[in-house]
């Protein structure tokens, strides 16, 4: 079953007709008519019994000796079936912040993950009958599906292309949202974003992932500079030949030698002045 409009008026005609009811019933009452001013007064209490209030983004759903009879969301003052009780559902939009979870990525490095959930119950009746506790069915497929998520990438991609938890983030948070949307929807929740909070190693090997880092970045500098090193040599060569500056191959593999120790050294180069001859 899915949620239903519930059969509702305006709840203040059952205001106006228990006025009218316990009125004439307490009239009755000092006419001697006892009978019919009793029963004015239990028709009375009938109606007003039957009125609920309902706020804004609630709804309350209506059910009949154990029968659903449908939700209403509109808010104002209703009247309902007699002898019908109601159960209020907050339908605001709400966060479900995780709990850090430690698991292991694709590669089986430990890491800490957290997200933050947004969601909102779109559906009354299988948030109420379809599940135990719906925030509490929130929490846990929330960190399952968290769990799924983060044992599918690596944390880092150091040698290869494609997708990884800390390069990837929006990615990776639009696949969280698709499972948690197929996991809550069992529950008429309605996944309105998610996104992780907290992705870091665990401690246990935070220190040597951070090395791995560094030398991933100076290995990735390094390759940088020296491509730009190699370039330079020719340009500096080609620029040299072009004015009829003509060297041997012995003169080209020492300008190139110093050329590149002066660019690609991590500290500055001390020239040695040769007064003398290669020969």
């Amino acid at each position: 079953m899915k949620e239903t409009n519930a059969w509702s008026l305006n709840g203040f005609l059952g205001l106006l007709l228990f006025i009218i009811g316990g009125g004439l019933g307490v009239f009755l009452l000092t006419q001697e008519q006892i009978v019919p001013g009793i029963i004015l007064i239990i028709l009375g209490l009938i109606f007003v019994s039957t009125i609920t209030a309902v706020n804004p983004n609630e709804a309350s759903v209506i059910t009949f000796f154990g029968s659903y009879l449908g939700t209403i969301r509109k808010s104002g003052l209703w009247l309902i079936v007699p002898f019908s009780s109601r159960r209020k559902i907050s339908l605001r939009v709400r966060n479900f912040n995780s709990v850090k979870l430690k698991v292991n990525d694709i590669e089986g490095n430990p890491i800490e993950i957290a997200a933050v959930i947004v969601f909102k119950v779109v559906d009354t009746y299988k948030a109420l009958f379809d599940v135990d506790s719906y925030e509490k069915f929130v929490e846990i497929q929330s960190e399952t599906a968290l769990r799924h998520v983060a044992s599918k990438y690596p944390y880092d991609r150091f040698e290869s292309d494609g997708y990884s938890l800390r390069g990837n983030a929006d990615e990776v948070a639009a696949e969280l949202s698709l499972e948690l949307q197929h996991r809550l929807s069992v529950a008429g929740v309605e996944v309105i974003e998610s996104r992780l909070t907290h992705l870091a190693y665990s401690t246990e090997i935070a220190s040597a992932m951070l090395q791995r880092q560094q030398a991933s970045a100076i290995l990735s500098a390094r390759q940088i500079i020296v491509d730009g090193a190699v370039g330079m040599v020719q340009m500096a060569i080609a620029r040299l030949e072009s004015e009829g500056l003509h060297l041997d191959e012995e003169r080209k593999a020492a300008m190139i030698n110093n050329l590149l120790v002066a660019i690609v050294s991590d500290r500055s180069a001390s020239p040695v002045i040769n007064t003398g001859s290669l020969y």
